[in-house]
């Protein structure tokens, strides 16, 4: 194992500990501030409030324009034939001929014509597609069989060549006897379905892990390259995918892994990020989850439409020669997808990055058995995701460093934007949604101030021009829903719009609070150690009655 990019284990350094309270310090200092400066001076309250606000207008309007980008590229990618134009590659001397008389503005044209000509100067640079084999890692830990199933059923329904697809099914032993089983079935169903399927079985207890996916996922790695190793394999042929037991890869999802890893020279320094869409039940889950799932669908999205700012989220692609050579993913973290991205980052100095793949990964909103066990489990979600705090003070003692490895300018820029991205997100609803009341709460010359009384109205009117991203949202929203199911009536398509009326709250509730615990949780030394399993349900019949499993 690589010391240099895993988490410190048990008591940290008083430099560690000073970034691990930092975050929590400035989100509580933000809400504090608006309090004290209300009660000494309303008018400096007043400005410190209008000046986050604009801010927020300007993001808004940003992150409007990019929901538009990223839907439309999302779009056009989807009509992709991706398997023809890996075939290009293979002969990319013909294939150039009929691009270049191709008088059709499609996807990525002069990209394609570039990658061919690149291939044509320099072939031996560049991995050929029948080469090229997936690893998919299907992680569970004691999922029903009804969830699992349809995954690996999708991998079947891939534009990849079923013989190029070696699926490993990762279940945990602290699953118990039934996880187990069901393996036993999946390998009897699907065993002579792919090019190889495996079922392998993480230990409980293993040493210098948390009980988490990473371990899982990484047992499993580590059991693969073995195979492959023995056998002499060339692992920069190999690319492992990681998914969750309820994901369903787009069609030509590994087809496009497969052309970008080719088209890039430097492909091992590199992951390949699907958009991942959390719409597989949206008809189902109650309107507080439909806003939260869709939400956090389109900043996917957004975030896709910035692949300067792209990050390893969920089910992403690497290449098994990069994982093998750093021990895969980190046991140590409960969010180890985000985390890839800083470790890959360190154990390359600086040279990785992320490739948008404009197709989606289709994943379960959550839904539990009842409305109440529904929210909490939203709530426990969104708090691990938020974890993802934790990775500030990794970031920051591999880049304050004398002995530091990576650019100072790049890694600084990237340290603000992970530390801003926090603090906003466990802030700034909170002050938006109650600033304007506070000075008029709190300040002992509330009566006479008159710009205390104007602040709520003010307020309300310049969050209107925030307005116009959720409109966009729903909008798009609307456009990306999947067939409605035959058990609801036309008139629920009404309550996917007047959900978003539930937005402030789920802001609140949800995004701003779930943040703000995690962060409290650093913050005191409280460390989540473990990883929150989501109960989550499905509807199995027009009566609407729910199945209970268990999903990570």
């Amino acid at each position: 194992m690589n010391e240099s990019i895993e988490i410190p284990l048990g008591k940290r350094t008083k430099k560690y500990r000073f970034f691990e309270i930092l975050p929590g310090m400035m989100s509580y200092l933000m809400l504090f501030l608006l309090v004290f400066l209300s009660w000494w001076n309303p008018i400096i309250a007043g400005i410190y409030l209008l000046v986050i606000i604009f801010t927020i207008i300007v993001k808004a309007i940003r992150l409007g324009i990019y929901t538009v980008r990223g839907y439309r590229l999302l779009e056009k990618a989807q009509k992709i034939d991706w398997r023809s134009r890996l075939n290009d590659l293979s002969n990319p001397a013909m294939s150039l001929t009929k691009w270049q008389g191709n008088k059709s503005n499609v996807f990525h044209k002069k990209r394609h014509i570039c990658a061919l000509e690149d291939i044509l100067k320099e072939p031996g640079e560049y991995p050929k597609p029948d080469d090229l084999y997936h690893i998919i890692i299907v992680a569970a830990y004691n999922e029903s069989i009804d969830v699992i199933d349809p995954t690996i059923k999708s991998l079947l329904n891939t534009t990849t060549p079923n013989s190029h697809l070696i699926v490993v099914f990762a279940y945990e032993q602290r699953g118990g006897e039934e996880i187990a089983r069901t393996a036993a079935i999946l390998k009897d169903r699907y065993g002579d379905k792919f090019g190889r399927f495996y079922t392998v079985m993480h230990p409980k207890d293993m040493p210098d892990e948390v009980v988490g996916k990473g371990g899982n996922i990484t047992y499993a790695g580590q059991y693969i390259a073995k195979v492959l190793k023995n056998e002499g394999k060339d692992f920069s042929n190999y690319i492992v995918t990681s998914l969750d037991c309820d994901n369903k890869p787009y069609p030509s999802y590994f087809d496009y892994v497969s052309y970008e890893y080719i088209i890039h020279k430097d492909r091992k320094q590199l992951a390949y990020q699907p958009i991942s869409l959390f719409i597989n039940n949206i008809w189902d889950v109650p309107a507080p989850m439909r806003v939260v799932a869709t939400s956090n669908s389109f900043w996917n999205i957004i975030s896709s439409a910035q692949p300067d700012k792209l990050r390893n989220f969920a089910s992403h692609s690497q290449p098994l020669s990069a994982l093998a050579e750093m021990d895969f993913w980190s046991k140590r973290s409960i969010v180890e997808d985000g985390h890839q991205f800083w470790r890959s980052y360190f154990f390359f100095k600086g040279n990785y990055g992320v490739v948008p793949v404009y197709v989606p990964i289709y994943q379960d909103a959550v839904l539990s058995e009842t409305y109440k066990k529904t929210l909490y489990a939203q709530f426990k979600q969104l708090r691990r995701w938020g974890y993802g705090v934790s990775d500030i003070p990794y970031v920051a003692s591999h880049i304050f460093v004398k002995n530091r490895q990576v650019p100072f300018l790049d890694s600084l820029v990237k340290f603000y934007e992970l530390l801003d991205g926090h603090v906003t997100l466990a802030s700034v609803a909170i002050l938006v949604t109650f600033g304007g009341w506070v000075p008029l709460l709190v300040s002992p010359d509330s009566g006479r101030s008159f710009p205390a009384h104007q602040l709520p109205q003010t307020i309300s009117i310049l969050m209107m021009a925030s307005l116009i991203g959720v409109l966009i949202t729903i909008f798009f929203s609307l456009k990306m829903l999947p067939p409605r199911p035959s058990r609801y009536k036309k008139h629920r398509i009404i309550y996917m719009v007047v959900q978003w009326f539930l937005m402030p709250v789920t802001s609140i509730l949800y995004s701003a609070l779930s943040a703000l615990n995690a962060q409290t949780h650093l913050l005191f030394g409280r460390y989540l150690d473990k990883f929150d399993v989501t109960e989550k349900a499905v509807i199995k019949d027009k009566n609407k009655k729910h199945k209970k499993i268990i999903n990570k």
